[in-house]
C-alpha cells in the first residue's frame, strides 16, 4: 500500500519537471532587444523571452487536471482492491488461529496444509500489490508523456505570432528569481491551452 501511495504523490512533481520547457522558435534571429506583444495587448520592447509558472499551469490547465483525475481513480481502485483482499486474508488468518487454539484440525498435517495455503495467499497479495504499483508507475509515465507532448505542441502554435526566442517554464527552485511581469505569459498560455482543450477556436 505504501508503494502505491508514493506513485500518486510523485505525479505532480514529475509532471512539473517535464514541463520545464526550453522552447526555441523556428525563426532564428537576433537576440538583441525586440518588440513583442504582452498579454495586455501592448507592444513591449525588450528581449524576446517569456516564462510561465509550471505549477500554476498544472493546477489550472483542464487537460492536466483530467489526466490527474484519471490517475487518482486508478490509484483508488487499486487501493480498494488491495484493502479488500487484505481484509479477507486477515479474516482467514484469524479463523485459522481460532481453530488452531481450539484443536479444530483433525491432524497436524491438516493444520500445516491450511497454514501453507494462507501463506501462499499472503505471497499472492504481495505480488498483486507490486504488480498494481508497477502498472500505476507505467500509467503515470504515459500520462506525463502525453501531457508534455500536448503542451509542447500547443506552445509552438501559441508562439507563432509572438516570436519569443526562448520560453522558460518556471518552477520553484529554478534560477528565475526576478522577472518583470511583462515577461510572464502564464495566464495567457493557460487560457490558450484551455480553449484549445475545450475545442474553442483560438487566435
Amino acid at each position: 500500500m505504501k508503494n502505491i501511495n508514493y506513485v500518486i504523490n510523485g505525479v505532480l512533481a514529475v509532471a512539473i519537471l517535464i514541463l520545464f520547457i526550453l522552447q526555441f522558435s523556428e525563426k532564428k534571429g537576433s537576440l538583441l532587444p525586440a518588440t513583442t506583444t504582452a498579454s495586455s495587448g501592448e507592444a513591449v520592447t525588450g528581449f524576446p523571452v517569456a516564462y510561465f509558472n509550471a505549477d500554476s499551469l498544472l493546477l489550472n490547465y483542464n487537460f492536466s487536471k483530467d489526466l490527474n483525475e484519471q490517475l487518482v481513480r486508478k490509484q483508488e481502485n487499486a487501493r480498494a482492491n488491495i484493502t479488500q483482499q487484505a481484509r479477507n486474508l486477515q479474516s482467514e488468518v484469524d479463523n485459522f488461529q481460532y481453530k488452531l487454539r481450539n484443536g479444530a484440525f483433525a491432524t497436524q498435517e491438516r493444520a500445516e496444509q491450511e497454514q501453507q495455503r494462507i501463506l501462499k495467499k499472503q505471497q499472492d497479495l504481495q505480488a498483486l500489490e507490486e504488480k498494481l504499483t508497477q502498472e500505476l508507475m507505467e500509467e503515470s509515465r504515459r500520462l506525463n508523456a502525453q501531457l508534455s507532448d500536448t503542451v509542447r505542441r500547443h506552445l509552438r502554435q501559441f508562439n507563432k505570432d509572438r516570436n519569443y526566442q526562448i520560453i522558460f517554464g518556471n518552477v520553484e527552485g529554478t534560477p528565475i528569481y526576478q522577472a518583470e511581469d511583462v515577461y510572464n505569459i502564464t495566464s495567457e498560455l493557460i487560457d490558450y491551452l484551455n480553449r484549445s482543450w475545450s475545442g474553442t477556436p483560438v487566435e
